[in-house]
């Protein structure tokens, strides 16, 4: 697949990630507060956007000879950079909007945020196999 075909993809599922993330939030604000549940919500959307890129965005290169938990788990270290920036544009968005979409929006501009960094670390790092090292 094509970098900008690839790229199309990623963010495709990144929107299916940004629902799953604010669902997970809302419904854990609750008992953990913004804070705390933000960091459940993330890892809920990390684990789904994972499940879709592998069998979507890298199909031709997802586990090409790892297990799957070595994988994921990979994937989430890599995503570690997008995710200090998505949880820095989330926080950041929680002190200075307020209302009841609040959290969603610094949910979306986290995930904004965070793309790029996520998609160089997915495609290079986690997803690579199959297209020369």
């Amino acid at each position: 697949m094509k970098i900008g075909r690839e790229f199309l993809s990623f963010a495709l599922v990144g929107v299916i990630g940004l629902v799953v993330d604010v669902v997970v939030l809302y419904l854990l604000a609750p008992l953990l507060g913004w804070y705390g549940a933000r960091v459940v919500s993330f890892l809920a959307a990390a684990t789904t956007t994972w499940a879709f890129n592998r069998r979507y965005t890298f199909a031709a290169s997802a586990s090409a000879g790892r297990s799957l938990w070595r994988e994921y788990l990979g994937y989430l270290a890599t995503m570690a950079a997008g995710a200090v920036l998505n949880y820095g544009a989330y926080v950041l968005t929680l002190h200075w909007v307020e209302g009841r979409w609040a959290a969603a929006l610094g949910v979306a501009l986290g995930s904004l945020a965070g793309m790029s960094a996520n998609f160089l670390s997915a495609r290079y790092l986690v997803f690579r196999s199959h297209r020369g090292g």
